[in-house]
């Protein structure tokens, strides 16, 4: 560890010794957060029509306040927006985080209040904190990070209110000091056009030192490509050797982890899964043996859960988090300092561990496959891709799936459109190896295949080069935190997909 990194380094010993103990505390410090929610919000609009004062326990506060989707909360948004104060949080919100989770064309602005910029702030800190508890020989701060943020600069929604993806928001309000570790410079990380900024990029950071990154890992992979591309060079590392840590998040890492490892061919390469959203900040990996992630308690949210199996159920139980178990998926509410009260954030995650709470993100409520009982989770569809290109020396770049009902017959499948980077000698086996792992993660999957009885062989077309991309750009997603939903139960993204691929 260089002398910078080891004085700087003593900053987080604090914070480090906090999160140890968030095994024995967090069901205590999560009754803390949601008390000190209510206090703050007490005389808000939405406080006063629930009569937060009178709110002493989480089993009033479960039974009073209803559960909340974007259609309910967008009429107080709207308000806030529009300069009204104290509606949902205290005082005026100026800053809107335009969510990007899906390709889905309605447009969200959540709250970004300054509680939620501090929270973000807070687990991009924590990001660092475990990364060198971990990683004690680590030279971080004797050299440059590179944040590929969001494609939309803040913009004005009117007098009183901007918005932009959560990164440019954060980037735009960051304390001047992170500036002095990080490229580039915020003119260019706040350019609106994908495509400039992406030259513009590769142009003022080539010849940097640069020995981090952050992002989201199909967006850098475009970035790395063009570094590449720009210096001639096979491995990221010949331009960058001192590099030693990407942090990543928004979409699953398993499928795009073998091109990571060939293009970055390092043992000193170390990969952090973080659960950020325009909604709050979540979760932090903070064993790199273990692909799970932390959950931090202590953010500004209290988290509650929904058994999956009960989401569409008119009276589902709703678990705070003391009461999860391991193995079981849950589909996530929480309540935030962003004046977020019993949201439907949209993910659904998995407990791998309860002391200390520990999960992996497994899909999302409206993308899963569930047309024949199979339940077919993305976690599942990663992790299966995974397996099958890791055994075919196949590299896929973006894939999507949905079932094909064939009414004829009385039968159906799930037909996957497959972008690769690297094609595997037979799509046959892949499909097979595929169709093999997918059994083996999901015991649902695996009793609708049983002798093709309910549900046929998965079927893989093979897109073309940048036809993901071009569905992206024909819908002005490209860039930032958009991903491309990988199941549906309905046909209308593959469908379109298909069109482009023709």
């Amino acid at each position: 560890m260089d002398i910078l990194t080891r004085v700087t380094s003593q900053i987080f010993v604090p914070r480090q010794r906090e999160i140890e103990k968030f095994v024995q505390n967090t069901g205590d410090i999560q009754r803390e957060q949601l008390h000190a929610l209510l206090r703050k919000a007490r005389h808000t609009k939405w406080g006063t029509a629930y009569d937060f004062k009178s709110i002493h326990s989480y089993e009033i506060f479960a039974a009073r306040l209803p559960l909340q989707g974007y259609e309910d909360i967008k009429p107080y948004v709207i308000r806030m927006i529009n300069g009204e104060k104290n509606v949902l949080w205290p005082s005026v919100v100026k800053w809107y985080a335009k969510s990007s989770g899906t390709t889905n064309d309605k447009s969200k602005f959540i709250p970004v209040t300054p509680e939620i910029k501090h929270s973000q702030y807070k687990g991009g800190f924590d990001c660092v904190a475990l990364y060198l508890r971990s990683n004690p020989e680590s030279r971080f701060f004797s050299r440059k990070g590179l944040i590929l943020g969001g494609s939309h600069s803040p913009s004005p929604l009117n007098q009183r209110a901007h918005y932009g993806d959560l990164s440019a928001v954060l980037i735009q309000n960051i304390p001047p000091i992170v500036n002095l570790f990080r490229v580039p410079k915020k003119r260019i990380i706040l350019m609106d056009e994908w495509e400039s900024k992406i030259k513009a990029i590769v142009n003022s950071t080539w010849n940097e030192d640069v020995n981090s990154l952050s992002g989201v890992p199909s967006w850098m992979l475009t970035l790395i490509k063009s570094v590449l591309e720009k210096t001639g060079k096979q491995y990221l590392t010949d331009v960058w050797p001192n590099l030693e840590v990407f942090f990543h998040g928004g979409v699953s890492f398993e499928p795009y982890r073998e091109q990571y490892k060939a293009l970055m061919p390092s043992g000193k390469m170390h990969y952090i899964e973080t659960y950020n959203a325009s909604e709050g900040f979540f979760g932090i990996q903070d064993d790199p043996s273990d692909s799970s992630m932390l959950m931090m308690p202590d953010y500004g949210i209290f988290y509650e859960f929904i058994p999956f199996n009960e989401l569409e159920s008119p009276n589902p139980a709703i678990l705070p988090l003391e009461r999860v178990e391991t193995g079981k998926n849950y589909a996530m509410v929480i309540t935030t300092c962003g004046g977020l009260w019993r949201y439907l954030i949209g993910d659904t995650v998995r407990f791998t561990s309860i002391h200390p709470y520990k999960f992996i993100i497994s899909g999302r409520t409206k993308h899963y496959i569930n047309a024949f009982g199979e339940e077919l989770m993305v976690d599942n569809a990663d992790k299966a891709i995974g397996m099958a290109s890791s055994e075919t020396g196949a590299k896929v770049k973006e894939y999507t799936a949905a079932p094909l009902f064939m009414l004829e017959e009385g039968k159906g499948l799930h037909q996957w459109f497959v972008e690769f980077e690297k094609t595997p000698p037979s799509i046959d086996e892949f499909e097979r190896l595929l169709d093999k792992h997918l059994q083996e993660l999901n015991s649902d999957y695996e009793a609708k295949r049983y002798k093709s009885i309910s549900l046929q062989p998965l079927k893989i077309i093979v897109s073309r080069e940048g036809a993901f991309y071009d569905w992206l750009k024909q819908k002005g997603k490209l860039g930032g935190q958009h991903k491309i939903p990988r199941l549906s139960n309905d046909r209308t993204q593959i469908e379109e997909l298909l069109a482009l691929n023709s």
